[in-house]
């Protein structure tokens, strides 16, 4: 198989593709991905994802396999993006609280020498129990999810949060492994 570049830098989506057994090397994406308190769909969600791994494989002139992602929380059509402080991260966790929102992640993969690409989005649903304000705060405090889509990892938040998930876990996380695995396939083969 070609040489596999994960063009991301996030610690979740690298330990879930090595879960996968991939062997694979790391590039960080150049792409503004800022689209927060915007309407979703699915277009604007593939397209981050997709322009992250061309950002990659334009520096990439040797045989390989791009895989690029983007992960948004939306409550009622609304994206939920990366909080930038304590305060925008408590009022999005106060959104999600007691009620049921979406999580979507688009992937790419791309193959740099047939100049091929395909991009497919996975959606879960995840609902809050009613949590008490402190709560929400010890957990920000504690695990400063500043970097995560709606201030939250799925994999940290403490069980008493989670009252449903439906859909795929590994999707909420960052990176839906089964529809990967399968776009992997389908852009391997001749």
């Amino acid at each position: 198989m070609k040489k596999i570049i994960l063009a991301s830098t996030s610690p979740r989506r690298r330990d879930l593709l090595k879960q996968a057994g991939y062997e694979f090397e790391i590039a960080a994406p150049e792409y503004d991905e800022n689209i927060l308190n915007k309407s979703f769909n699915y277009n604007l969600i593939e397209n981050i994802a997709q322009n992250k791994g061309l950002s990659v494989a334009k520096k990439h002139n040797e045989p390989a396999i791009i895989i690029s992602a983007d992960t948004v929380v939306i409550y009622n059509n609304i994206v939920m993006g990366k909080p930038k402080d304590f305060d925008t991260a408590l009022r999005m966790l106060s959104m999600l609280n007691n009620k049921t929102h979406k999580v979507v992640t688009s992937v790419c993969v791309i193959d740099v020498e047939k100049h091929k690409q395909i991009i497919k989005s996975e959606t879960s649903e995840v609902t809050f129990n009613n949590m008490s304000k402190k709560e929400l705060t010890d957990y920000i405090y504690g695990f400063k999810p500043y970097d995560k889509a709606g201030s939250y990892g799925i994999q940290e938040l403490p069980k008493s949060f989670i009252k449903e998930i439906k859909g795929d876990y590994d999707n909420i996380v960052g990176l839906p492994v089964k529809m990967l695995i399968n776009m992997i396939e389908e852009i391997t083969k001749d």
